[in-house]
C-alpha cells in the first residue's frame, strides 16, 4: 500500500475529513506553499532526525528551519543527528524521499510538532510523492497523532 492510500484508509476509518491536491513537481515545503497557493505556515514540512539513535519525526511550517540544538535540549538529548536518505526511504518505505508525511505515527515514530504550527486552522503535507498534498484540520491531526508540542524552529528570516 502506497502512503497515499494508507492515509486515506487511516483517516476514512477515524471519520476525518481531509481534502487532496496535486500540482507540478516540487522537492520543498515552500515550493508546495507557492504552488498550492497557501501561506507557507500552513504547510508542514517534516524532518528526520536521531535523538541518541532514536529515530524522531519533527514538523514544523516550511517557512521555518530546525534548530536541532533547541530539540536537543528540550529532549535532554546528548546528540542530536539528521537523518540520510537511506534512512529516510526505509523508514518511509512507501514515499518518495522527502515526501513524508506528519504522520509518524502510522511508521512507529514519535512526532514533534513546532509550537507555531498548531495555530494553523489547516495543515497541508505530502503524501507520499512531490505531486500530491492533503490538507486536513490540525485538531484532527492532532487527535490522531497526539504530537509532542515544543518550540524548535527558527524563522527563514533568521538564517
Amino acid at each position: 500500500m502506497q502512503c497515499k492510500e494508507r492515509l486515506e484508509s487511516y483517516l476514512q476509518e477515524q471519520h476525518v475529513p481531509f481534502h487532496e491536491q496535486q500540482h507540478e513537481r516540487v522537492l520543498s515545503a515552500q515550493q508546495i506553499a507557492e504552488c498550492e497557493h497557501i501561506s507557507s505556515k500552513k504547510v508542514a514540512k517534516e524532518v528526520i532526525a536521531f535523538a541518541d539513535g532514536k529515530m524522531i519525526e519533527l514538523s514544523l511550517p516550511a517557512s521555518c528551519y530546525v534548530d536541532l540544538e533547541k530539540i536537543r535540549a528540550a529532549l535532554g538529548a546528548k546528540e542530536v543527528l539528521l537523518a540520510q536518505e537511506k534512512e529516510l526511504a526505509d523508514a518511509f518505505p512507501d514515499c518518495e524521499v522527502g515526501a513524508m508525511p506528519p504522520f509518524g505515527n502510522l511508521y512507529g515514530l514519535p512526532v514533534y510538532v513546532e509550537k507555531s504550527l498548531t495555530t494553523q486552522e489547516e495543515i497541508t503535507f505530502p503524501i507520499g510523492t512531490h505531486t500530491e498534498t492533503m490538507s486536513v484540520r490540525y485538531a484532527d491531526f492532532a487527535n490522531l497523532v497526539h504530537p509532542h508540542v515544543m518550540e524548535f524552529a527558527r524563522s527563514s528570516s533568521a538564517v
